[in-house]
């Protein structure tokens, strides 16, 4: 087989950290070659690293392409050697139409003057690669995520790579488009592309690779072919330990009714006489652990912050054991003790100028302040043992939240409400982007919580950690609740039936 990329004996750092340590890696002619790990492992630093964001000199060893060795000074010069990168967080000038951000920098011109004919017709080709049927003259705001996502891949194409590095390429996809994106990458395949991708989902790894690579703590662990290696053999590479158990589920006593929400509806915040969720009815005791879930656009993550307080409701009320209660704000959810871990981190679950101290205690500055100035003792103080506690990879609560990998920064997040004396947790996708050592510690928190008696709400769209840690499952479809199934009539058929609007169970 022809190699068309490899690592020697490379070392990245940042100051006194170290990222990874002496890697050797080889991809080869039309391979997949997956790249997983832990959050903090070092996959996006390689890949950033392989995609010329850290030039030659910011790291040790040597890259060859082809055989011939490369010294990148910066992106452009990675691109000249036939490397693209897909990035996790889409970049593209929404401003500009799609055939403009496809052919960027790679004009059809003659003398200063574009071609548009011919740029209309050349961005067509590439988008007829990656699926996408649309009119080249759109505006690129007009496209939805997982449209953008896909022309992020003809735009790459564009230039003729050899090599395309894809970085959790499916995050803020549906499952029905990521599964869209893994057959493009296997036609890339076919075509003799080769392609390293990172990803925390396994079930992608092996339908893609054909060799994975194993990263943990900076060092390169293990390579299998996919068909040699097993998912167990491969999460017990990544966390440098055997997971007896992926979900720390206990059969807990569960107590009275803690909340209740009766005919929650949301308007349509555009089309007029349209709700986007209509009706919707739940109860869930102390000590439970009642899962959501649902199909993108059924209304979950809405009725979530309509119970918060963060999205205005048209009808329904709210009750706390019983009482009814009006919760116009989140401050007021707070205040009566209910906590929220929202679906978007970066957007609303920390602040990125704060550190770890700041981040965790801003929920709580109550606790820590007479109203007027903050006692920076009893800050430390709870920060400082909340940190320990939950076993929090950084270097210490003065460290700055966007210096930590997703997994530690969901931890930080989820700490500033441990801090508080609360009744209800909701959790709105609490392990997405986190890998699968912190999904089981998080798992493991979620437990203890459900143990002291908390009412814990848990969003999420993988149905895996639904059936494994929630004691029942209400279902939504397009705004209603389509199921409320028990745990001993637990499977994914049922659920995905009543997702889907066929059927509907316990209600």
């Amino acid at each position: 087989m022809e190699k068309v990329l490899e690592l020697r004996n490379v070392s990245k750092s940042f100051g006194k950290v170290s990222v990874f340590r002496n890697i050797d890696l080889e991809l080869y002619r039309g391979e997949i070659l997956a790249l997983v790990g832990e959050n903090g492992a070092g996959k996006s630093t390689m890949m950033n690293l392989l995609g010329g964001v850290y030039p030659f000199g910011q790291y040790e060893g040597d890259i060859y392409v082809k055989e011939k060795i490369c010294r990148f000074r910066d992106a452009n010069d990675s691109k000249m050697a036939g490397i693209e990168m897909i990035h996790q967080e889409i970049s593209l000038h929404t401003e500009l139409t799609v055939a403009e951000n496809v052919l960027l920098g790679n004009w059809n011109g003659n003398h200063g003057f574009i071609k548009w004919k011919n740029t209309y017709e050349e961005a067509e080709k590439y988008l007829k690669k990656v699926k996408l049927d649309m009119d080249p003259k759109t505006m690129v705001y007009n496209l939805s995520t997982s449209q953008q996502q896909l022309l992020s891949i003809a735009k790459a194409l564009a230039t003729n790579p050899q090599i395309v590095l894809f970085d959790e390429p499916t995050s803020a996809l549906t499952e029905t488009d990521a599964d869209n994106l893994i057959e493009i990458i296997k036609d890339l395949s076919k075509n003799g592309i080769s392609c390293i991708y990172i990803s925390h989902k396994l079930d992608e790894v092996f339908a893609l690779a054909d060799r994975i690579s194993v990263l943990r703590d900076g060092n390169l662990i293990s390579t299998y072919r996919k068909e040699e290696v097993s998912v167990d053999r491969i999460i017990e590479d990544m966390v440098g330990r055997k997971l007896e158990e992926m979900y720390p589920k206990k059969e807990l006593p569960v107590g009275a009714e803690e909340l209740r929400a009766e005919g929650i509806t949301i308007p349509h915040p555009y089309v007029k006489n349209r709700n986007l969720v209509e009706e919707v009815s739940f109860s869930i005791a102390k000590g439970e652990i009642l899962g959501f879930s649902g199909l993108v656009g059924s209304g979950r993550s809405e009725t979530m912050n309509a119970v918060f307080g963060s999205l205005k409701k048209s009808a329904g009320t709210v009750y706390l054991e019983g009482n009814p209660v009006n919760i116009r704000s989140a401050k007021e959810a707070i205040k009566m003790g209910i906590g929220m871990v929202t679906e978007d981190r970066k957007k609303t679950g920390i602040i990125a100028p704060m550190n770890l101290r700041e981040n965790m205690t801003i929920a709580s500055l109550d606790m820590i302040s007479n109203k007027t100035f903050i006692n920076r003792k009893k800050e430390k103080s709870i920060s400082g043992e909340f940190y320990e506690k939950l076993s929090v990879k950084a270097n210490g609560i003065e460290d700055n939240i966007m210096n930590l990998s997703g997994g530690n920064q969901q931890k930080i997040v989820l700490s500033k409400w441990l801090m508080k004396d609360i009744r209800v947790l909701i959790l709105d996708e609490p392990t997405r982007g986190v890998d699968v050592g912190a999904k089981v510690e998080i798992y493991n928190i979620i437990t203890e919580l459900a143990e002291k008696g908390i009412a814990v709400i848990m969003v999420s769209s993988e149905l895996p950690e639904l059936l494994g840690m929630c004691d029942r499952i209400i279902v939504l479809s397009r705004g209603r609740v389509t199921g409320n199934i028990k745990r001993e009539d637990f499977s994914q058929e049922r659920i995905m039936r009543a997702a889907t609007g066929l059927e509907t169970y316990g209600i």
